[in-house]
């Protein structure tokens, strides 16, 4: 409730959230498989760069993950709200219809129950004059609201992946082993199927309780801050 990252908006929302939440897990198999892979790439890269330079590439990773997971939300959320206050304003059986049915993905995967929300919609738009659902429709988008913008964000996969990022631009034709399927594959290409199916998963299922932009954040921070070192030195200690 403290440590996690909430949305800047939320009554939740604290400045440092930005550091602790890369330090906060679900659970233990979420904690177990980021810090083996952090183990695993991540002791190359110490080795390469140094403790300095890959602590500041690990923090600047997460806080990019944080910003890319940030900005998506601020995009999926500020319409809704401008959405709400333009309904709290000129309340119509129209409106929250309509609302209801462009949502209806979200509202059913913050735990309400779609049949009775479509039940109420039906009812008014058969019953306008009727004043007896605009209290109710106004408490639900208020409350859709505000569990929307108190959604908790937790774990250093975003740091993970730009670690992943790393080892992969360092050590592009080195030979990995996966365990599924049990196959040799180069890093280079293990970090761009990575890389794709985030980007897929981020747009398919926006939904799921995956931060997937966060993770591509993460590698698209951790590729211009490789960039940038590359013109700017020409050594990484």
């Amino acid at each position: 409730h403290y440590l996690a990252l909430y949305y800047p908006q939320s009554e939740n929302f604290h400045i440092y959230q930005l550091i602790t939440h890369m330090f906060m897990h679900g659970n233990f198999g979420h904690l177990f498989f980021n810090m083996f892979a952090l183990w695993m790439f991540g002791r190359v890269l110490e080795s390469v760069w140094g403790p300095r330079r890959f602590l500041i590439f690990y923090f600047v990773t997460g806080l990019g993950a944080a910003a890319l997971h940030t900005f998506v939300n601020y995009l999926e959320i500020s319409p809704i709200v401008r959405e709400v206050a333009a309904f709290s304003n000129t309340p119509s059986p129209e409106l929250f219809s309509n609302f209801v049915n462009h949502h209806q993905g979200m509202i059913k995967s913050l735990g309400f129950s779609l049949p009775g929300i479509l039940d109420i919609a039906s009812s008014w738009l058969e019953n306008p004059t009727s004043t007896s659902f605009e209290p109710e429709a106004v408490s639900f988008m208020n409350q859709l609201v505000n569990i929307k913008i108190s959604i908790p964000t937790v774990g250093a996969s975003g740091a993970v992946y730009g670690v992943l990022l790393g080892f992969g631009m360092l050590f592009p034709n080195t030979q990995l082993m996966l365990l599924f399927p049990p196959i040799p594959i180069k890093a280079k290409y293990m970090v761009m199927a990575y890389g794709a199916l985030e980007l897929i998963l981020a747009f398919s299922m926006p939904g799921s309780n995956i931060a997937h932009f966060a993770h591509l954040g993460g590698m698209i921070f951790g590729f211009f801050l490789i960039k940038y070192w590359n013109k700017t030195t020409t050594t990484f200690y």
